[in-house]
């Protein structure tokens, strides 16, 4: 078969990568490679078409499908190698996105997203037409590159024709090697870096970078102040300098690029995040014409490394970046502004040094560079994986057990994910998908959007549910959290990316009308019919989330979930007694009003459908509780952690029991109290298993509230009946606790008193049960002592006595648990200084002879 019409000279003409394409080929013999090039080297232009004619030069066929890690960069990629081989996008090459396919027959080269590889392998796991899968900008991260990396690996051992390619940027190229290899690491073909020389700047700002609300506004001024200075500067030597600016996200992008167009004059300012209109991507990644303006172009870590805007000599960098976080603790994920890694960093100036020698000023200090991450968060140990799971159960490897996943997935994620999926109905007992799991993931959203999607067509129809997810699944910031208004601006078109969310609306709602909804077939719409028009976007939310549901308790809403949150200041949604809520996360400071979280996007509905959407949280049942010495009882119906009602009951005598219980378990048996009595007899128990051990038992706090049953069970029972905790003595209990026939060794091996020479028997003070390596100690005046030379010891003589030998006047003078070395030493000094402050009482020259005494000479 002859080779493809691809012209690898001319597309791969001054690229760095075509240098090393020879070693490709070589390493490409036995199906599987990794290419390690930065950013800018050409990789993602010249090695699809190389991997197309090796296939097709050796009688393979199939497409060569290409994932990037974002649409705008599918397009773009597509866009410039479909110029460099002479045709348009759609012949020979062409790529397919969310909502956007261009494809042909002739197409040999595909550049698509991740997902929608994931959905093709979901379908047909065999990829039939795909001869080779080339996986761009690995090193990347994204949750659903890393997810093909082991799917792609399975599909390899039932196709060992289908040809693998990993791309990296960075040094995480030995990683992938290992688990695209087949018994032995894959190849690995290294390009070196061509970067000319690049000068770095620091303009650190006078304040902070962020604070609770975010990226500071102040901030921003200086990002733009800087940028037009330094691009000013530029110009002066050279006119045909363009800028990059990177700052976190969409609305940074904007704030920044807003400013810079009120500073800069006859600079073309530009704008590119994943919710810019294609048309405005594709103007900011096309390159300068000529004759046409110096550019400036503001960017989200989009243009880091997965495309190249071309003619940058100069970058400006706020050093920050925007990823994916969970807060397990109260439920919580979304995007948030963290400090970017010095590896995305290096990547960013890099982009000014591609061409020529180049500038990168950093808006901040060397301090802050040292104290930023080494490395990007991989999306997999920091993000929610609901959609993740769901996906790996589909595939057929519940959590991604026996799978080359490039990391495991993180326990606790893991097990929240199922938590939900569970209460979705999408999984089975043993963690694969149902039928209505399956039904989810054919949905290219979040699952729990997907069930808001086809189960609110049948409540608020199919168009109402696919303009509310759409609008919720993109990055948008509705003014005070609104999503209403929000819904209301993009439909008149007002609203930022109101193109892009009416095309993602009309395939949404497609899919909602081909799709049943998840309830059982023919299952009746919701009791009480469809709600309101000003309730109807969130009738959807509180669908896809039923336990962000939320009613407001005092100046803050409570969420379902347990968590409590407030609204921005000044949202109109304050007047609402019920809220769902699409977007929550941790904030501090006034914008959180106290709760340490922020709704940050949520919509108006009612107790009714509050309940309808959530009815599987709904509970009813009495609920007692244990508080200042007596149990009460409710009779609770709530809604999760909501409560919508309750009355003052009688407790069950199993109710009362179970709140003593309970209380006691969450505050300790502190509650109870310790008498002095009870507290000596644990410290000795606690002594006795710390050093002789079984069957001596464990009374720290944790083993005593494990065995409540066991040793205090009549107490508890008295409680629950109405006895006060101040006549609760836990002495008697911990006896039960005790070993027979051991018990009866008791007094011998951790005696309460201990005999000394003057005949006095002193209390032993034992260590807290908590200090294993406390001693004993006995508090006794010197002259009690006198010509003892014994060393005391407890526990079958395994721990010393250890002896505080006090003055008349009971202050200590020496702590010692060996008497004989004291007589024979310390003694002597310790008479000296004590004898004419202590007339009275004896101080013999020689202790050993004299007789112990706790009595003054006189009275001796």
């Amino acid at each position: 078969m002859s080779p493809t019409p691809f012209d690898l000279a001319r597309i791969g003409a001054g690229l760095p990568v075509a240098g090393v394409l020879d070693d490709l080929r070589a390493a490409l013999a036995g199906g599987t490679a990794v290419v390690q090039a930065p950013p800018g080297s050409g990789k993602t232009t010249l090695v699809p078409p190389l991997v197309a004619d090796l296939l097709h030069g050796r009688g393979g066929a199939g497409r060569v499908v290409v994932t990037q890690p974002r649409r705008v960069a599918a397009r773009s990629a597509a866009r410039r190698l479909a110029h460099l081989a002479g045709t348009g996008v759609g012949d020979l090459v062409g790529h397919t996105v969310r909502g956007d396919r261009r494809t042909g027959a002739r197409t040999l080269v595909e550049f698509v997203t991740p997902g929608v590889l994931l959905r093709r392998l979901l379908q047909d796991p065999e990829l039939p037409g795909v001869g080779a899968v080339v996986l761009d900008e690995v090193h990347e991260r994204g949750l659903e590159s890393d997810l093909l990396v082991g799917m792609l690996a399975d599909v390899r051992q039932l196709r060992e024709d289908l040809v693998l390619v990993a791309m990296s940027a960075t040094l995480d190229a030995p990683r992938f090697a290992a688990l695209l290899g087949d018994g032995a690491p894959a190849p690995v073909v290294d390009c070196p870096a061509a970067l000319h020389p690049l000068t770095v700047r620091w303009t650190p700002a006078p304040g902070r970078r962020t604070d609770e609300r975010g990226v500071t506004r102040e901030f921003l001024d200086h990002v733009a102040r800087t940028a037009a200075a330094a691009h000013a500067e530029a110009l002066a030597r050279d006119a045909a300098t363009d800028a990059l600016v990177f700052v976190p996200g969409a609305w940074e992008v904007a704030q920044v690029a807003g400013r810079l167009r009120e500073r800069v004059r006859g600079v073309e300012v530009l704008e590119l995040h994943g919710r810019v209109e294609p048309a405005e991507q594709d103007r900011a990644t096309a390159g300068r014409g000529p004759g046409e303006p110096p550019r400036v172009v503001v960017s989200t870590s989009l243009a880091e490394s997965s495309l190249t805007v071309p003619g940058v000599r100069l970058v400006v960098d706020s050093g920050l970046s925007r990823e994916p976080r969970r807060d397990a603790g109260r439920g919580m994920t979304g995007l948030v502004t963290v400090a970017a890694s010095r590896a995305s960093a290096e990547q960013r100036a890099g982009r000014a040094a591609r061409l020529g020698p180049g500038e990168v000023v950093r808006c901040y200090d060397e301090r802050t560079w040292a104290a930023m991450p080494a490395h990007l968060t991989p999306e997999l140990a920091a993000a929610d994986l609901t959609g993740a799971v769901l996906l790996l159960a589909c595939w057929g490897a519940p959590g991604g057990r026996g799978m080359s996943l490039p990391d495991p997935l993180p326990a606790g994620a893991l097990a929240d994910a199922v938590e939900v999926l569970h209460g979705l109905g999408a999984l089975d007992e043993d963690g694969r998908a149902t039928a209505t799991g399956r039904l989810l993931a054919r949905v290219p959203v979040d699952p729990r959007l997907a069930r808001g999607l086809l189960d609110g067509a049948r409540t608020v129809g199919a168009r109402t549910a696919a303009e509310v997810v759409a609008m919720v699944s993109d990055d948008h910031r509705p003014p005070g959290g609104d999503l209403a208004r929000l819904l209301a601006d993009l439909r008149s078109g007002r609203a930022p990316g109101a193109r892009r969310w009416a095309d993602e609306a009309r395939r949404l709602r497609a899919i909602a009308e081909e799709l049943p909804a998840t309830a059982p077939a023919g299952a009746p719409p919701a009791a009480g019919g469809a709600p309101p028009a000003e309730t109807a976007a969130g009738a959807v939310v509180a669908l896809a989330l039923p336990d962000r549901i939320a009613r407001k308790v005092g100046d803050t809403y409570l969420l379902a979930s347990g968590t409590r949150a407030g609204l921005p200041a000044g949202s109109a949604l304050a007047g609402h007694e019920w809220l769902a809520v699409a977007d929550v996360t941790r904030a501090a400071g006034r914008a959180a009003a106290g709760t340490g979280a922020v709704i940050r996007a949520a919509a108006a509905i009612d107790r009714a459908v509050a309940e309808r959407s959530a009815e599987h949280l709904l509970s009813d049942e009495v609920r007692a509780s244990f508080d200042a010495g007596r149990v009460t009882a409710r009779r609770v119906r709530a809604l999760g952690a909501v409560e919508l009602s309750a009355t003052p009951v009688r407790p069950t005598p199993a109710a009362a029991r179970g709140a003593v219980r309970a209380a006691v378990a969450d505050r300790g048996l502190d509650l109870l109290g310790w008498s002095a009595a009870a507290d000596q007899l644990r410290r000795r128990l606690a002594l006795l298993h710390h050093h002789l051990g079984d069957p001596w038992p464990d009374v720290g706090d944790d083993a005593l509230l494990a065995r409540l049953d066991e040793w205090l069970a009549p107490e508890l029972d008295a409680l629950a009946d109405g006895a006060r905790t101040a006549r609760t003595d836990l002495t008697d209990p911990l006896r039960r606790l005790l070993p027979w026939p051991e018990a009866a060794r008791l007094d011998g091996l951790a005696p309460e008193r201990l005999g000394v020479a003057s005949g006095s028997r002193v209390r032993i003070s034992y260590p807290a049960a908590d200090d294993p390596g406390g001693r004993p100690v006995v508090s006794v005046k010197l002259q009690e002592c006198f010509g003892w030379a014994a060393s005391p010891a407890v526990a079958d003589g395994r721990v010393p006595i250890l002896f505080h030998l006090l003055s008349p006047a009971g202050r200590p003078l020496a702590v010692t648990d060996d008497l004989a070395s004291f007589w024979s030493g310390p003694y002597a000094q310790v008479r000296a200084e004590m004898r004419g402050r202590y007339p009275k009482h004896p101080w013999p020259e020689d202790p050993w002879t004299a007789p112990a005494t706790a009595r003054t000479k006189r009275r001796a």
